[in-house]
């Protein structure tokens, strides 16, 4: 059974930078109020695990339960999460800044999570597509630093064999993964764990080898990575 105490090893595991930089930076002028998307609540609503939860109440005063404008829509969100889970908010960015160790550890996976592939075996790391034109990460795979990839899948292989059900929940988003980018005719991008970059081909999961640069742009990100003067960060 885990407890709150696991998560301070947990969190030391996933210390890591994403990449290079603060990629908050990076997105926040193109979100308003100038915010970065993943700590905007109108864009992204973190989880915590119960255990984690309380580990960070008694540490942290950052968080708090996720509450919606509506009952209504409380509820939603509150009955589509997981029982072992809760939806929450953080202070705001100034908060975060303050209190960096009590990130949460899906704010340090954010944009990613862990791959399956059909059989069920976790390769590595690919994002959540639902954020590709917001997600300044998302359309810099080349930039994803290798030792936060090492640490991340550190992470969740600790992860689940502390919430064996969570090897499920991650094997099925693979799977509604596949099923997406194969309506889209797409192949997904795979940050796999032994170093290397992949095309997954939705159809069957076969994985061909890929250049990391050769990853799309998407949305603002695109337009900016053809103009004259792109305006990017080195």
């Amino acid at each position: 059974m885990p407890r709150p105490e696991d998560f301070a090893a947990l969190y030391a595991l996933l210390d890591e930078p994403v990449v290079e930089g603060d990629c908050g930076l990076y997105c926040a002028p193109h979100n308003e109020g100038g915010i970065p998307f993943c700590c905007d609540p109108r864009h992204a609503v973190p989880t915590v695990y119960r255990e984690e939860w309380a580990f960070l109440v008694q540490r942290s005063e950052m968080w708090r339960p996720w509450l919606a404008e509506t009952p209504e829509e409380t509820r939603r969100l509150w009955k589509e999460t997981p029982r072992y889970q809760l939806p929450v908010v953080c202070q705001g960015i100034a908060a975060c800044a303050r209190e960096r160790p009590y990130r949460s550890l899906v704010c340090r996976s954010f944009p990613f999570f862990p791959y399956f592939d059909r059989p069920g075996t976790f390769l590595g790391l690919t994002y959540y597509w639902q954020y590709e034109d917001r997600c300044w990460v998302i359309s810099h795979l080349d930039r994803v630093r290798p030792a936060f990839r090492e640490a991340f899948v550190r992470t969740y292989e600790r992860i689940f064999a502390l919430y064996p059900q969570e090897r499920e929940t991650f094997r099925y988003q693979s799977m509604l993964m596949r099923r997406v980018f194969g309506r889209r005719h797409r192949e997904i991008p795979l940050l796999h764990r032994d170093g290397g970059y992949y095309w997954v081909r939705p159809r069957d999961g076969r994985l061909r080898p890929a250049q990391p640069q050769e990853f799309p742009k998407h949305g603002v990100y695109a337009v900016i990575e053809n103009l004259p003067f792109p305006d990017d960060p080195p």
